[in-house]
Formats: structure tokens, sequence, C-alpha cells
């Protein structure tokens, strides 16, 4: 379920060849293939009277209310919260499942509703094994079922990594073209993120795509229509695998192992669930194209996340911890309390490389600098640093951005950020003007401009990406070529935190039933317990808030299970986020 046009096996997705396909006999003795499967790290089962919020957002849109109409792959439905639920599975009596329903229905310009739902910021996953039973409807021509995950990078996709576990509804050239008798008897999987060998004509996003002449389906012998299979994904950081379990054994899509060959695929990813109505992955341009039966309903019974390999980790809750202090967005020799790193925790990008290039201007501290030279006057320029993990800069909110430029008096420029929800803020620098500080003299000059100033009236301070953007005044665009280079930024707070040699008071754990523990944080802020039980893999939960402190109770135990355990915690004294030293308790 790409979220921009996804590009078809009819030649624009050639480049990805040379990117992330893989062809069979790739490390055929991979563990993947004949995985350890450990204990169950997490599961929704769907067994409640309603879906859960907190583990799944729904979507109420076209795409259009975040100015992506279609959701970029130009689909036909409305999403609806109406059209999810916790319902009896018909035919398959005694299960109850989430139930997402497509209907032929208007709403505004779309004819069709259906429903979607996912995870994000409340549940993260990194590695394991993920099982899914799930039944699609009829889809024939139009319906596109479909269980995915979106790396939680904020970058923009498809840098941010996806994963197809699941999707049903192919056009009909792949389907006929692999020998099925319909799209009922065809499922597919894939991975898709950046590459810099699929950057060709027509591919601008530079998607790349592990389904691209590669063999990557399963054909079942009787229709996936109205019944139950299990779609697996295996994933360490170095492999991948998709099968399905049919009535006759477990199937791979894949003729062999994927390697993880891009970091994108070694961070934590969120849960999406679906059900489109036409779209450029189907044959169903148009309203009139779709003659899939409708009402149809896509049915999930669980999804279930194992360790593979000793390997997996769950993440519940926000993961976004605020930043405090000092942080370095660009800087080499500041002392700041966290930093950026270009090319590991962050990513520099040029806008427009009609108008500039590299330039050549010396950094004006360490040996870093940020430098460009614009050379087609007339044109506009303009780049950012965008964080590769959203930032939570709400601790700034009465502080500053400080940052050094080298520029021309006589250009007129913009300094912006954005959040994730698509909000931009940008404040002005005239040219032979001083602003925020900065002395127009062509010479290396600091500029200190308040956050209150430059987020306006609408970013979001919780949710950072883009943390510092440049961009040409359209108002007046450059005459005359020139360089120019930005050094040294720095969001400052205002305020110091000193590191506590103890938590103030102590967090800890407590046993109340003999399959039950319960951690216990008391700041009265937010606090993540971290835990492992027998070794296994870790996971990161954001704990619930329990008078006036936090609380979280783990079950399924047993006598003689040692739980390893730590916290971070924020403290609103010395206004920072801490970590606990690690402790151990074994059940009695």
């Amino acid at each position: 379920m790409g979220l921009q046009n996804r590009l078809d096996a009819q030649g624009l997705l050639r480049a990805a060849a040379l990117g992330l396909l893989v062809t069979a006999g790739a490390q055929a003795t991979a563990s993947v293939t004949n995985p350890t499967i450990g204990r169950l790290l997490w599961s929704e089962e769907f067994n409640g009277a309603s879906l859960n919020t907190n583990v799944w957002t729904t979507f109420d849109g076209n795409g259009c209310q975040i100015n992506l109409c279609g959701y970029g792959n130009a689909e036909l439905e409305y999403y609806r919260p109406n059209n999810l639920s916790i319902a009896d599975v018909p035919f398959e009596p005694g299960t109850r499942a989430l139930a997402i329903r497509a209907l032929r229905e208007t709403i505004g310009s779309n004819q069709f509703t259906s429903g979607k739902v996912d995870s994000y910021g409340k549940v993260q996953v990194q590695y394991g094994m993920i099982e899914i039973r799930m039944a699609s409807p009829q889809v024939t021509t139009g319906l596109w079922p479909a269980a995915w995950m979106l790396g939680t990078s904020p970058q923009t996709w498809p840098r941010k990594g996806e994963i197809d576990i699941m999707e049903q509804g192919h056009r009909a050239s792949a389907w006929a073209a692999a020998g099925a008798p319909s799209a009922d008897y065809f499922i597919g999987s894939n991975v898709i993120t950046w590459a810099q060998a699929a950057c060709v004509p027509g591919n601008e996003s530079c998607a790349a795509s592990t389904a691209w002449q590669t063999k990557n389906w399963y054909k079942p012998q009787v229709s996936l229509a109205n019944r139950f299979v299990k779609y697996r994904f295996y994933w360490t950081d170095t492999q991948m695998r998709f099968t399905v379990v049919d009535n006759d054994g477990e199937h791979d899509m894949y003729d062999a192992p994927l390697p993880v060959n891009s970091p994108a695929l070694q961070a934590p990813f969120y849960l999406l669930l679906n059900l489109a109505v036409g779209g450029n992955f189907t044959d169903a341009a148009n309203p009139s194209q779709v003659s899939a039966p409708l009402p149809a309903t896509m049915y999930v019974d669980y999804v279930r996340v194992y360790e593979l390999d000793g390997k997996g980790e769950v993440k519940l809750g926000s993961q976004v911890v605020p930043e405090v202090g000092k942080f370095g967005v660009f800087t080499d020799n500041t002392v700041v309390n966290n930093k950026l790193v270009a090319g590991s925790t962050s990513d520099i990008f040029l806008w427009n490389a009609a108008s500039s290039g590299a330039g050549n201007i010396q950094p004006y501290e360490g040996t870093n600098v940020i430098a460009w030279s614009y050379n087609t006057p007339g044109q506009w320029f303009g780049g950012g640093i965008q964080s590769r993990q959203i930032r939570d800069l709400t601790n700034f909110r009465n502080g500053n951005v400080k940052f050094r430029i080298k520029i021309p008096a006589d250009v007129s420029f913009n300094i912006g950020i954005g959040d994730t929800y698509t909000n931009q803020s940008w404040v002005n620098f005239p040219a032979n003007t001083t602003a925020f500080g900065l002395v127009r003299n062509g010479e290396w000059a600091t500029a200190t401009i308040p956050v209150s100033t430059l987020i306006g009236p609408k970013v979001a301070l919780q949710s950072i990406a883009d943390i510092f953007m440049i961009s040409s005044d359209n108002n007046r665009m450059p005459a005359s070529a020139f360089q120019f280079a930005i050094d040294d930024v720095v969001w400052d707070s205002g305020t110091t935190t000193t590191e506590p040699p103890t938590q103030p008071t102590p967090a800890g754990i407590t046993q109340p039933t003999a399959t039950t523990v319960k951690f216990t944080e008391p700041t009265g802020t937010w606090a993540d317990v971290h835990y492992t039980v027998n070794g296994g893999g870790q996971l990161n939960v954001r704990m619930l808030k329990e008078g006036s402190g936090n609380a979280y109770t783990v079950t399924g135990l047993k006598k003689g299970d040692v739980v390893r355990y730590s916290f971070t915690y924020w403290d609103p004294v010395r206004n920072g986020a801490y970590d606990s030293a690690q402790q151990s308790y074994t059940l009695k």
C-alpha cells in the first residue's frame, strides 16, 4: 500500500533491480528458513466489544485532508470509522474478528466507503515473527485488502520504508502472468524503500520494490475469498521472509529470503490494516470498473508478534522523549545535550538542483558545513535538515534557534521548520537589513530566532521532523549567482539540566498474583518501563497513569520466571528524562 503512486510492472520500476531486488538462491541457509520461534511478545486478538483505541487509530477521510487525495494511489474510497467493528465471523462460528467493510456509498466525490486502522504512536515492532490470521472478501476487480507496515521515521515515503505483509486485488496482468485464474487466487507481498538506482524518469520518488520482476506471490488451490489463512513475516536485522500458512502447509511468497540491505528496514515499524477500493494497484481506475460484490468485509482474527531466533521487540505507546537543554541540529564542537548527525540520525536535502549545487565555503566551526552554490539567477533555492525520527521540542517553546550563516547581504531568504502534520512556519530575513540579530555584511554572522516566533500559530513542537529549513524569498528572487553556507545550528531551551545520581523516589516491581507482576513509577509525569522475561526480547512500554504516578501490569508469567527491568521517566523538577538502573526480579 504505497503512500503515493504505485509504479506497476510495465517498466516504471526497472531500476529497482539494482536496488532491493534479490534473486533465487540468495542466502539459502538463512536462519529465517529454519527459524526458532520464541515466546509471544504481543498480540491483538480483536475479541473485545469494540476496537481498542489504545492500539489502533481509525481513518476518517479520502486523503485530501492531508493533501494526499486518494492516499497517493488514486484510491476511490472514503475511509470511515463506522465501517470498522469487532464482529462475529459468519463463516467461522465462535470466532470474533476485526471487520473492515467496504460499501457502495457516496460521501462527497467518493462513491465508496471502507475502513482503515493503524498503530502509529501506539504499537511499534522491530524484528520477530509477525503472524496475521485474516480472511479477504471476494476481490474480483476493484477491492484491495492489505496488511502492511510503515517505518516510524518522519521521513517521506519511501525513505521511511514500507513492508507489505499481504496485499490482494492485483491487476490482471500480474495474476494472469503467474497462471492464477483470478485475483481471488493470488496474494502478494512486497518491500519498498528508497534506492539511488531507482531514481529514473517516471519514478521521481526513487521507490525500489523487491516485487519488481521477482516471484513474490502465492497461488492457493481454492479461492481465498471468505476463509482464513495465516500470513507470516519473519524479520531479523539481516533477512526477511514472507509466507502463507494454508490448509496444505506453509508456502513462501519469494523463492528465497530477502536481505535487509537498507537502514530503513532495521528500524521500528507500525502496523496498518485496510480494505481499499480501486486505485493504481488494481484495474479499477474509476467507479464503473469496480466489479467486486459489495458490501464486502475483510476479517482480521488476530495480529501476533513472536520472538524470532532471540530477536524481537515491541514498543507500546509514544516513544518520543522530549529533548532538553541544548539540541544540536548541525554542529561539531558546540556542547549540547543531544544532537543530530547527518547521514545517521538526520538527512540534509537540497530541494532544487536546477538552481543550486555544492559550494566550497569553509566551516565556521569544526570540520563540517552545509555549503551551497546558487547558480541560476531568477530561480528559487531551498533545502533543509530533516530528522530521521520525530523530535519533541516542547521544552524549547520559550527558547531560541541559533545558527551561523554566510550569505551575501543583498539576498533575502526565509528560515522555517515543519511538523509531521504537514504544518510549516517561516520567518523572513530581508536583504540589507538586520533581523533577529543577523548582521548583513556577507561574512559569517549569528541569527537568534525566538522559537515562539518561528513556530507561528500551527506548528506542533511535540512532533517536529523538518528541524531547520532555508528557502529563497519568492518576493525577491536573487538576481545573480552566489555562494552561501550554514553551520552551528542549535535549539536552546534557555535552561540547563543536570543528571541526578539516583531517582528521588524509587520505582519498583510487585507480584500481585502467582502469574503477574506490576511495575510502578512515582514521578507523576510520564514513564516507560523496559523489561525482558527469561532473557528474551525487550519490551518498551509507555506506562499508564495511576494516581499521581505510573503503573503497568504484565500477565501470563509463572514461578521461576526472571524479569529484568529498568525505567525511563520524566522528572518535572529537573525538567529532563532520566534512566534508572536495571534490576532483576524472580517470580515466587
